[in-house]
């Protein structure tokens, strides 16, 4: 039986936003300290450093992705401009916009998930099969 391995970074951005059609208090504008995880996982190391991904390349992916929402009212962009910019649907799009990057960065990983969460206690993520 062959071993993964598997690799979480956690990165963190703050934003605004108001959830349409919420019919609660989430539906007025109000922002977020928002918490980003990204998993990956892979059965081969790379043969001339052994690891997997370089936590510091991994960590640049993540920012990268978060930093376009950094700051932001989500409502404004256009990712959201049709999509509510709850923390699923966030956390789709953090994970549509690092899985190409890690694919050229490192082909032996595979993106497992990306989690948000807008408080400590609750978090959403997303994968896919």
């Amino acid at each position: 039986m062959a071993g993964k391995w598997r690799l979480t970074i956690d990165e963190g951005f703050c934003a605004s936003h108001q959830l349409r059609n919420y019919n609660g208090k989430c539906e007025h504008l109000h922002g977020h300290n928002f918490g980003v995880s990204v998993e990956v996982e892979g059965s081969e190391l790379d043969p001339a450093v052994e690891i997997l991904v370089d936590f510091g390349e991994l960590k640049r992916l993540a920012r990268e992705a978060v930093d376009a929402l950094d700051h932001a009212h989500l409502n404004d962009l256009p990712a959201f401009a049709e999509r509510n910019p709850s923390s699923e649907n966030i956390a789709r799009h953090l994970y549509q916009g690092i899985r190409e990057k890690l694919a050229a960065l490192a082909p032996q990983a595979r993106l497992v998930s990306v989690s948000v969460s807008e408080k400590g206690t609750s978090r959403a993520t997303y994968l896919e099969d």
